[in-house]
Formats: C-alpha cells, structure tokens, sequence
C-alpha cells in the first residue's frame, strides 16, 4: 500500500476531532488512510444509511484495496464516491465514474449528476481526481479495456434495465476489467418465485437474473453475500422499493406527496433487502481488439 502524503495529515486531525466529537479519544479512532478512517470521515454522506448498507463489510467483500484503480457505475449522489475517493486517494488508487450522461437522461439524472459534480471535483485534497465518464445509450467505454482492478454497480441494476442497456452495460464493464478484475453487485432484491419484469419498475431484481446477465456477459461468479439482507422487507410495497427509506415515496411518480400517507410502516421496515455479490473476469478475457478510451467528462 502507498505510504500516505504530508496533505493526509490533515485527513487524519479531520478524523480525529470527529471521533472527539464522539465522546471518543483521538487514539480510538481509525488509522489515517484506512478504510475505516474514510468511512468514518467528515466528508460522508448520509452515514446513517451504513446500519443498513455496511459500507465496510460489503466493500471488504468485494476486495476493495486502497492502491487499485475503482469503476463506480452511476454513482448517483456519490454515497460510496464519498468512501471510495478519499481511500484511494490516500493511497495512491485511482477512481473513475460513470455518471448519467450529461447530454441525455432525464432531468433528474441531469440534477443529479450537476449535485456530484459540485461536490466531489472542487476538493482534490481529499478526493483527488477522479476521471468522470458516463453510461451512454451510444454505449461510449466506461474506462480503457483491461485498466481496472475492481468495477462496482451499487443499487442500480434496475436503472439499467429501465433504460434498455443492462445486457450492454455488464459487457462495457468485463472490457473495463483487467483479467483477475472483480465486479460487484449491491441490488434491491425480487423474491426468487415469479417472472422477473424486465423493465424492473419496482426497483427489485431476481439474484438469479442478475446472475444471468453477468454469466451472458462472459463474468465468472464468485461469491454471495447477506450482509445488506434484510428479511423484514416484504417487497409489496405501493410504490415500489422508492416506498421504502430513504425516499419515502408516497405517490405514484409524477404526482404530488401525499400528506397523509403514513410511512412509519415503511420506516419500520428499515431500506430494502439487498443481494451483495461479487464477479470476476476470467483471467484469459483480455479485450485484445482497441477500444476507444474513456472521454473525461467537462
């Protein structure tokens, strides 16, 4: 592992008067650079989510370390770019993302991608510089082929199948991999009875249909994991997975809130129960025909 630069000194004070905010001595607190130090660090986002999302465990999981170069697909408002970045910042990774495309999408996605920017390319201290791609309908590369370590796509398998380019998509991602190179899953998960609605508009997926279209694309599947489970999710909820923390959705989509919907079911329910699992590239899968690298995004 990289040894840290002089600027990760201020990471580290950042951390200790976090713990120190605490109730927690200084000593207590994660080693600076650490995945623990990021995932506890000032710059989280939305850190009472990791009770349902285990960050540390699930990013453990799928072998995260802090010198490889890290492909986040459709980091949305960057819950993990905020863990990701700074660790490999620190010790000497590189992270791209490959947000909505900045041209097309809808208006949220374009919201959306307009809210990371501001947040994650202002501070390179802490973030570093993160090279930004995009998934495109025209199917662009999601990085150069055979460049990087480990391809994550956190909570949005179903995004992909809205969209038409799940199938593409998975593919992109096996060229983006280096041989060896691991992909990892976290997805709001469909009872495994019934027929998997291929436009997945409730925002659950099949395990075994995201299974397939990682075999399809030439992934070797690794591993499983229940560490983002949760067996109080009946998954028949009104308005989809969206019902559920942490959006609360209490209309249909395109009509106002509801005032009057009363969410404390939902709320005890808890976020949703999620598939974590981990795929590979098979080591004899270099991508030997050029494929255009990736385009920085402006």
């Amino acid at each position: 592992m990289t040894l840290l630069t002089r600027r990760h000194a201020v990471f580290a004070l950042a951390a200790g008067v976090a713990a120190c905010g605490d109730n927690r001595s200084a000593a207590d607190a994660p080693p600076a650079g650490s995945l623990g130090w990021a995932i506890a660090g000032p710059w989280r986002i939305d850190a009472e989510r990791d009770q349902y999302r285990h960050p540390l465990q699930t990013l453990l999981f799928w072998g995260l370390q802090g010198d490889m170069t890290v492909l986040e697909i459709l980091p949305g408002l960057g819950w993990y770019t905020s863990i990701l970045a700074p660790y490999l910042n620190a010790n000497g990774g590189h992270l791209i993302a490959a947000g909505f495309d900045p041209r097309g999408g809808t208006l949220a996605q374009r919201e959306t991608l307009a809210t990371w920017e501001q947040r994650f390319t202002r501070d390179e201290d802490v973030y570093g510089e993160i090279t930004r791609t995009a998934v495109t309908a025209g199917g662009a590369a999601l990085a150069p082929a055979n460049s990087v370590d480990l391809a994550i796509l956190p909570n949005n398998v179903h995004t992909l199948m809205a969209e038409g380019i799940a199938e593409r998509v998975f593919r992109d991602v096996l060229a983006a991999l280096k041989p060896g190179g691991a992909f990892g899953v976290e997805q709001h998960r469909a009872a495994s009875t019934g027929l998997q609605d291929p436009l997945a508009g409730t925002g659950y997926v099949q395990e075994a249909y995201v299974k397939a279209l990682a075999q399809e694309a030439g992934f070797e599947f690794v591993a499983a994991s229940d560490v983002n489970a949760n067996p109080r999710d009946t998954r028949d909820h009104p308005f989809g997975v969206w019902t559920l923390p942490p959006t609360f959705q209490s209309a249909p989509l395109g009509q106002p809130e509801d005032p009057g919907f009363d969410t404390s079911p939902y709320e005890a329910i808890g976020e949703s129960d999620r598939m974590t699992l981990k795929f590979r590239k098979p080591t004899g899968a270099a991508v030997t025909a050029p494929i255009p690298p990736a385009e920085s995004q402006p």
